[in-house]
């Protein structure tokens, strides 16, 4: 992730962030975190994507052996997964985020 995003990694309580965006959802529900993250957990590694999972079916598909949340990608092991998938996962779902999401999502990268 340091690589696709070009910033160094800080954590966002236990979540390993790179970069640093603004978020803000028509609810009013606002906060900060990193545009890509994970975190590792016991059970699997949770990739946090803010343009959620439905926006990458087709290349999930073809990503090896992961579960999903509605933003959240679960992989118990990196080695039984296309990285080059998972690297295109992340790349577009950077993309989205420095685009400034939708209007349903407003992101603003500010690191």
């Amino acid at each position: 992730m340091q690589e696709i995003t070009g910033r160094e990694p800080q954590t966002w309580g236990t979540i390993i962030g790179f970069g640093s965006c603004h978020y803000r959802y028509p609810t009013g529900t606002e906060g900060d975190s990193g545009v890509l993250g994970f975190a590792p957990r016991k059970a699997a590694t949770t990739i946090y994507l803010f343009d959620g999972v439905d926006a990458h079916s087709e290349a999930l598909a073809e990503l090896g052996p992961h579960t999903t949340g509605v933003g959240c990608l679960y992989i118990k092991d990196l080695e039984q997964v296309d990285l080059d998938v998972l690297r295109s996962i992340l790349e577009r779902s950077l993309a989205w985020v420095e685009a400034g999401g939708t209007p349903d999502v407003q992101l603003t990268v500010t690191g």
